[in-house]
């Protein structure tokens, strides 16, 4: 279309918006034009003449209109031309095309010939190579073994089950001979021993089921052909598979078989190398004769060449005298197969050899053809050779055939050319047709533009229409002269409110939002670990932390007035210094990055609880730099405000360069917050950061701590004034004023602990919930009884390990109580505290009793916790169509019940949770070798596991667990059935059992792969009883099928626990000697086969190939790094190991002759008694006070093991604490009490009890003790220290902990 006919009609709009603001004069001035003028115009553009009456304004509209034709006529000749031209490009582009495709398709397929055929050729070669392996192996261990047997003064020996023997190796050749080595002296002895010990060949008839034809061995040594070249010597057949029904074939000389003899002498020249030897081909008829299946053997022999393998047999495995000969009879036919099924065409087999002539096959699907000896004749023109055996120079040449090659030969090429030059001529004709409507749409918009110019020239003077078109280009110009910097605040403005509202950016007409900034501070902020910590995670998971962490960001950005441009990934990227320029650009950005890294430091602590283990470890790692950037509006579909420039790669290069939780700044920054004046919040990095295009740079780190009382938290959304300089790595209490400090790694950990045990206790409170939703829906609720004397009465001798059972029989799905439940869940069903509560406390206790292994350890079992949780989650049912009213049944039925029962969910979250209690360190077998009392007990089998099993289970049924165990089951059928969960998911993880192994393996097979005739129930319950196993299995090593990070962890840890057991003395080998090799085996034999049955179980979704794909990736990462590694680790641990990490006492010098044995902490003053001590003291007097029997138990028992001369007492409430410290004539020297003994809110507490003691005088070391932080409020009670609770299960990190408190430590002391 023309310009000016497009721009006409615009010009009448134009006219139409404006007439409002155009004065005319008044009404007198537009009674002048009448409808005749109208008329007027009309007519001229039909070619009538005008009317003469009136105003004459003929001339500029006649002008207007000749030049319009004029112009009109040359657009569309120029048209006309581009088009045809376009068109001529088309159809040459559909013939170019079309031949390319050809070209392109018989390439391609010449490609696949020759790849499939290299394929093919390779596998044909390694078949055959193998095969010839396999045999020369039967051949040599058969020769072992009969070596083992032989003495130096006796060779003449029977190796038992011999025919059974070579059985068990296959078909890998076709006849098996055992030739002792006889010489002219030892004749009359050989025969004797012959004749004394042929029944072998009865046994081995026997156990084929054959019949022997004779009776009786030849008495003495025959001869089979010719006469032997060795004449002192013999080598009478003995023994041979298949086992001869004819025994005259025993006691016949090989060496009087030409063929054999020669062989046999091969091998008495090379004796001194041990290697086996083959013969060219050779005519065995004569052997062949005398086997059971002779008629097969010669048939194959007619139409197939025969080769002869030969092993000596020593005197001894040292010596290199032979004694003997195995010899193996193999035919060729069998060595040559055809590896592939589908494949189409033969391929042409040589085989050549430099004992003898070369003999061919030709090779398809049916099997090998034998085409005789002699080179090939026909013409092949591709071919691959390889080396088969030393022996003789064997090797095979696989050649190509014709029909081979035609196979991949078709019609293909020429049919494809055509489609795509039939596809051009197609869209040929839609351009033209495209082209047909736009003219007539053309021709209509022409007539328009003609009509409206005649209207606009008939009603307004020239210089009224001049008025008119100056006020458009005004406007027009006006928006041209606003400012870039006005236009992107106003993009920002509208992107920011009217997130959705973004056409007007989005249009590409006029020049881009764009300007240059001279002065700008931009962030990168990174999370680190974030990869590996998202490989655990479900994806919700991963989009909270990323919204949380992200949101809290946006809020501290908008605050600050920090400018966000985008998140990419875990990368955050903002900037400071625009849209709105500020000479303080980088000190408005180093302190948004330092809230920011306040705030995620925060904000990760609470995420654990709900994300669970490892949360903490996540960290940002943040880059600022300084300089010139390039900003705009990048148009288009999802129009986006970007920086561009040198600027963002050197912020790049500073951020990947720095470290997790620090603020990496350049030099630039650091010049602009020194010309601030904030030279003390800076910190000059030693070592220099080299950026690609820049070299060496001279960074800083960042760090900003607040005082404590300076201001409120900015990161948390309110303002600050006063900063100071901090280390961000190491806050050593510089002065009271310090507010950020960094805590030694015992308090991080007791820390972690303690949001472990929260988020743990909020999955299972979870499942609790939907439990008890679930059963409030079923017909027989009301009428549940009390189960509460219900327990497991063990029969004597008996052990969890007896009650495994095969199938666990899961409840059937219930439609009522699914609607009752949907209904309980719209009305949010809560739990009752006082059930959490005591969720909580039974966590915290069984965390309490896990050892503090390097693996085996409560982190670990909250790992594998978590893997549970996500793969609980992952049950989906398979791609089925399922009807609205019948999916949940559906679910039910397809994900074998698992999905609809909560108590199976939260028995094997509980298994999770307790596997590996109260673990050693060491593995079963070592605790049976040391004859320990739980390995008497169960009887040396699965020891770790039900010891986890039995204490878990005594801990359940104690007293202060009466209402979760009333909310875990109701009726007998779920007691049960939660124990049966309970033990048969635990004792799962027992992988290390051959025997437990194999009964896992022989049901997952009844399971999946055996058409077992059952039941539909009893499959299903079958089927879920074997996916709950690999669900704890999985779980329990789930590190090695996560990412490589995740793997190293707890690898690394795993190392460190088996080589202290070494270095202990409690294990026999030293494992970094076999850890590699063994990680690879772990991998090949136990990890990838059981992603792959997760898989195979079909309900597990994308994890399945989640988790198969990251033990793949392992594996290889493994295979490529592992010896690296162990070298790594075992350094890593000899460092460790020869270094003191205790921190040093801080005592003065005053006090550092003090006796520490004879101190009485009654009889000393306060400064005195914060002597560090380093052994604990040999007689003290304690009293523990807590309301848990089990806690009370454990500190006596650990107590007994580093202090046994301690006179301990034990009082369950904080009342009778006060009664017993009080009595006259008693003082205690160091006193523990709880915060809470029971739930009833009028017992004594912990503080109250504190308080009446010091007032009544008592003046021994009183320690709080809570789950919770109550630190400050024991504090202000007077007691001395405080304990964080459960207390520590591994004696020696519980004497640290007393000699923390004797030394006067708080718990941010904790070694």
């Amino acid at each position: 279309m023309a310009p000016e006919a497009a721009s006409l009609p615009a010009i009448a709009r134009r006219a139409s918006s404006k007439q409002n603001r155009v004065n005319f004069g008044g009404d007198e001035g537009l009674s002048r034009f009448s409808i005749d003028s109208v008329s007027m115009a009309e007519g001229s553009d039909n070619g009538s003449a005008p009317n003469d009456s009136g105003p004459s304004r003929s001339g500029p509209s006649n002008l207007l209109a000749a030049s319009q034709d004029t112009f009109t006529k040359q657009e569309t000749k120029a048209v006309n031309s581009v088009k045809t031209v376009v068109y001529l490009i088309l159809f040459l582009s559909a013939v170019g095309f079309a031949v390319g495709t050809y070209f392109l398709v018989e390439q391609e397929q010449s490609q696949a010939y020759k790849s499939d055929f290299y394929s093919l050729t390779d596998m044909v070669a390694m078949d055959i190579q193998l095969k010839i392996r396999n045999a020369v192996t039967q051949l040599q261990t058969t020769s072992s073994s009969i070596t083992s047997l032989v003495t130096k003064t006796d060779s003449m020996v029977t190796l038992p089950q011999f025919d059974r023997r070579m059985q068990d190796y296959g078909n890998t050749t076709a006849m098996v001979l055992y030739a002792p080595l006889i010489t002219q002296n030892d004749k009359i002895r050989w025969e004797s021993y012959a004749k004394s010990n042929q029944d072998w060949i009865d046994k081995s008839l026997e156990q084929r089921g054959w019949t022997a034809t004779t009776s009786e061995i030849p008495p003495t040594i025959q001869s089979l052909n010719s006469t032997s070249i060795f004449q002192d010597r013999f080598a009478p057949i003995w023994q041979m598979s298949p086992v001869p029904t004819d025994r005259s074939i025993i006691n016949n000389d090989l060496l009087s078989l030409a063929a054999v003899a020669s062989l046999l002498k091969r091998l008495d020249e090379s004796a001194a190398t041990k290697k086996a030897e083959m013969s060219g081909l050779e005519d065995v008829t004569a052997l062949l004769a005398f086997s059971n299946e002779f008629d097969a053997l010669t048939d194959e022999a007619d139409q197939s060449p025969t080769s002869l393998l030969a092993v000596p047999v020593y005197e001894d495995f040292t010596s290199s005298t032979i004694v003997g000969y195995v010899v193996g009879v193999f035919q060729w036919n069998t060595m040559v197969t055809y590896p592939l099924e589908d494949a189409e065409g033969p391929i042409m087999v040589a085989i050549s050899q430099s004992c003898g002539p070369s003999f061919s096959y030709r090779v398809d699907a049916s099997g090998p053809s034998f085409l005789g000896t002699g080179s090939m004749s026909h013409d092949a023109d591709l071919e691959n050779e390889y080396p088969l055996f030393s022996s003789c120079d064997y090797a095979v040449k696989v050649s190509s055939s014709e029909a081979f090659k035609d196979s991949y030969q078709d019609s293909a090429p020429l049919v494809s050319a055509f489609l795509v030059f039939i596809l051009f001529l197609f869209i040929m004709s839609v351009f033209f047709m495209y082209d047909c409507i736009v003219q007539r749409r053309q021709k209509k918009l022409l007539m328009t533009a003609q009509r409206t110019n005649a209207v606009v020239s008939s009603l307004f003077p020239e210089d009224v229409q001049r008025r008119i078109m100056q006020e458009a280009e005004a406007n027009e110009k006006k928006e041209q002269r606003m400012t870039v910097t006005n236009k992107m605040k106003e993009f920002l403005q509208d992107t920011n409110e009217q997130p959705n509202n973004s056409k007007k950016a989005t249009e590409l007409r006029g020049k881009p939002i764009a300007d240059f900034f001279p002065e700008a501070t931009v962030m990168f902020a990174d999370l680190v670990g974030f990869t590996a910590w998202s490989s655990m995670r479900e994806p919700t998971q991963v989009f909270t932390l990323l919204e949380t962490v992200y949101n809290a960001f946006d809020e501290i950005a908008r605050r600050r007035r920090v400018f966000k441009v985008e998140t990419v990934g875990d990368c955050y990227v903002a900037v400071s210094g625009l849209p709105d320029p500020c000479v303080d650009h980088a000190l408005v950005m180093a302190r948004f990055a330092s809230d920011c890294r306040i705030r995620m430091n925060d904000l990760v602590k609470e995420l654990e609880v709900s994300l669970g283990p490892d949360t903490t470890e996540l960290a940002m790692r943040f880059g600022l730099h300084s300089g010139p950037v390039t900003a705009g509006v990048l148009r288009g579909d999802k129009a986006r405000f970007q920086l561009f420039g040198d600027t963002m790669n050197t912020t790049s290069r500073i951020e990947s360069t720095g470290k997790r939780d620090r603020i990496h700044i350049s030099q630039e920054t650091a010049d602009y917050l020194i010309k601030a004046g904030k030279t003390h919040w800076l910190k000059l990095r030693e070592d220099k950061v080299t950026a690609k295009g820049k070299g060496e740079l001279t960074t800083y780190w960042l760090a900003i701590n607040k005082l404590r009382g300076g201001g409120k938290d900015m990161a948390n959304g309110s303002q600050s004034s006063e900063w100071s300089l901090g280390d961000s790595d190491h806050h050593q209490g510089a002065g009271a004023e310090a507010t950020s400090t960094t805590s030694d790694d015992e308090d991080k950990l007791t820390e972690k602990h303690r949001r472990l045990v929260n988020w743990i206790t909020n999955e299972m409170a979870e499942i609790l919930r939907q439990l008890e939703v679930s059963r409030i829906g079923r017909e027989d609720y009301k009428s549940l009884v009390d189960l509460e004397q219900l327990s497991v009465m063990r029969e004597a001798g008996k052990n969890p390990l007896d009650e495994v059972i095969e199938i666990i029989t899961l409840p059937r799905y219930s439609a009522q109580s699914r609607a009752t439940s949907d209904e309980l869940e719209r009305e949010n069903y809560m739990l009752p505290k006082f059930v959490i509560d005591e969720l909580r406390s039974y966590v915290s206790t069984l965390a309490g009793m896990y050892l503090e292994n390097p693996f085996h350890n409560f982190e670990h079992a909250s790992h594998v916790t978590m893997s549970v949780v996500k793969l609980m989650s992952r049950i989906v049912a398979p791609n089925i169509q399922i009807e609205d009213d019948d999916i949940e049944a559906a679910l039910h039925d397809k994900t074998y019940g698992i999905t609809s029962d909560p108590l199976t969910q939260f028995a094997v979250v509980l298994s999770a949770l307790v596997h590996d209690v109260d673990h050693p360190g060491v593995p079963n077998s070592q605790l049976t070798k040391e004859g320990t009392r739980l390995a008497e007990l169960y009887r040396d089998k699965s020891v770790a596991e039900q010891n986890s099993v039995d204490l878990a289970w005594t801990l359940l049924m104690e007293g202060n667990f009466k209402n979760l165990r009333k909310t875990i089951y109701h009726t007998e059928d779920e007691f049960k059935r939660f124990r049966a969960l309970l033990v048969n998911t635990v004792l799962a993880t027992d992988i290390m059992d051959k025997e437990l192994g194999s009964l896992r393996k022989a049901r997952w097979n009844k399971a999946f792969n055996e058409e077992v005739v059952e039941d539909q129930i009893t499959s299903v319950n079958r089927k879920a009883t074997i996916v709950i196993e690999h669900i704890i299995q999985a779980s329990d090593i789930a590190h090695t099928m996560q990412h490589w990070h995740i793997y190293r962890k707890w690898n690394s840890r795993l190392f460190e626990e088996m080589y202290k057991a070494y270095t202990e003395g409690r294990a026999a080998k030293n494992p970094a000697q076999t850890w590699y090799e063994g990680e690879i085996g772990f991998f090949d034999f136990y990890i990838i086969p059981l992603a792959k049955k997760l898989k195979d179980c079909g309900v597990f979704g994308v994890s399945s190939d989640e988790y198969l794909n990251y033990a793949m990736q392992n594996r290889r990462e493994w295979e490529l790094h592992g010896e690296k590694v162990v070298a790594g680790m075992v350094e890593s641990i000899r460092m460790k190991t020869s270094s003191n990490y205790r921190k040093p006492a801080l005592a003065a010098d005053g006090h550092a002759n003090v006796n520490i044995d004879q101190l009485n902490l009654r009889q000393i003053p306060t400064e005195i008694s914060t002597v560090p001590m380093t052994e604990l003291p040999p007689a003290l007097d304690v009293l523990f006070a807590d309301g848990s029997d089990t806690t009370c138990f454990q500190f006596a028992r650990s107590v007994a093991k580093i202090a046994p001369k301690w006179n301990v007492k034990f009082a369950n409430s904080g009342a009778k604490a006060v009664q017993i410290a009080t009595q006259p004539n008693t003082k205690f020297d160091l006193i523990f009490i709880d915060q809470y003994f029971v739930s009833d809110d009028s017992e004594v507490l912990g503080t109250d009890a504190v308080i009446e003691m010091r007032n009544t005088g008592i003046r021994g070391r009183i320690c709080g003790m809570s789950a919770n932080d109550h630190e400050n409020i024991f504090d202000d009670a007077g007691a001395d220290s405080f304990m964080f609770k459960p207390l520590p299960q591994n004696p020696e990190a519980l004497k640290q902990d007393l000699l923390r408190i004797l030394n006067g430590g708080d718990e941010d002391d904790m070694i």
